[in-house]
């Protein structure tokens, strides 16, 4: 079972309320696949930036916004996710958007740090009630009387990093409070004479495509391709000053067709999802790049030094080869 079902559990013992149709509920980091309890009314907001959890759900028929919005509502559902300052944050996003009196539930399987985010929330706030089920934790709360005092002291213990003095990045976003260290190995092996139009796939909060600017005075222009929203607008912001155009683009790169074509790619695409080792993600992105380069179009890309990409680069490109490796990650290059 998922810690969906869990959340769901006290409605469906009837420990609370089904929302009625006067009702309004926000739900935070809903999964694909979702089927709300029977019985429950009202408006639903959903709100998930992942790009494919959000294609998924906007096809099963929801309304889902890559982030919350709107206020006052009667009910918040929070699915934790892995990162426990996100989950945070989410708390102090209920409290902001709920009604006075309104009810947030908030569950997440054990592994996700369920048990101390219940234990950090009592301690700011009394609980309602709480119930362990189908591996999981479930508790919920009131909106109380200081809930925008409670949500500002949980987003400033969860503030954005400032990176090596320019980048700004946020818990839930990878690699939120450091460099990457396959990026940096990527980013100081670019070869110094990349020009055109570049992109960066998988592009995080910007650092790769920020020194490929830095590194490569010949790139004309510059696009960023990333399928989680709140990373592209830390992005965004942090190429504010960039000296040629750039273009943010909220993608599933997977999935949805890529009409522009480029001279140069760069990516550190993920090789997780959730905590399973997924080389398929990375097999996809070196596909996508394949396709999204011109003639003799260069790609440059850091792995896992275990992952298997050696393959798919010499049956997608004429060239190919690696460049550096060191203890951890392999820089790769193929020539479209």
């Amino acid at each position: 079972m998922t810690p969906t079902a869990t959340l769901f559990h006290p409605f469906e013992t009837g420990e609370i309320e089904l929302p009625t149709k006067e009702q309004r509920t926000l739900f935070l980091g809903p999964e694909p696949g979702l089927r709300m309890p029977a019985g429950f009314a009202g408006e639903l907001v959903l709100a998930n930036g992942f790009r494919p959890s959000f294609m998924a759900l906007r096809q099963a028929g929801f309304d889902v916004r890559p982030s919350a919005e709107g206020d006052g509502y009667d009910l918040v559902l929070v699915r934790v996710s892995r990162h426990r300052g996100q989950n945070e944050l989410w708390v102090a996003e209920a409290l902001r958007r709920s009604a006075v009196g309104a009810l947030t539930v908030i569950a997440g399987g054990k592994e996700d740090g369920i048990a101390s985010l219940r234990k950090r929330i009592d301690g700011l706030t009394p609980l309602e009630g709480s119930a362990s089920k189908y591996h999981g934790v479930v508790f919920w709360l009131r909106r109380p009387g200081d809930a925008n005092a409670i949500a500002a002291m949980l987003d400033h213990a969860n503030a954005a990093s400032l990176i090596d003095g320019r980048f700004r990045a946020a818990p839930g976003m990878f690699s939120h409070d450091r460099i990457d260290a396959a990026s940096r190995l990527l980013a100081g092996h670019l070869p110094v004479d990349l020009t055109g139009a570049a992109a960066d796939f998988c592009a995080g909060w910007g650092y790769l495509a920020a020194k490929l600017l830095e590194r490569c005075p010949g790139i004309a222009s510059v696009d960023l391709f990333e399928a989680d929203h709140a990373s592209l607008e830390a992005a965004r912001e942090n190429l504010a000053d960039a000296a040629v155009p750039a273009g943010f683009h909220w993608t599933d790169l997977a999935s949805e067709p890529m009409e522009r074509r480029f001279d140069v790619i760069v990516m550190n695409p993920p090789f997780h999802q959730g905590r399973a080792a997924d080389p398929g993600i990375g097999l996809a992105m070196i596909r996508a790049a394949s396709s999204a380069l011109r003639p003799n179009g260069r790609l440059f890309m850091v792995a896992n030094r275990g992952l298997p990409y050696e393959q798919a680069l010499a049956a997608g490109f004429k060239q190919s080869g690696e460049l550096v490796r060191d203890g951890g990650f392999k820089v790769l290059w193929a020539r479209r």
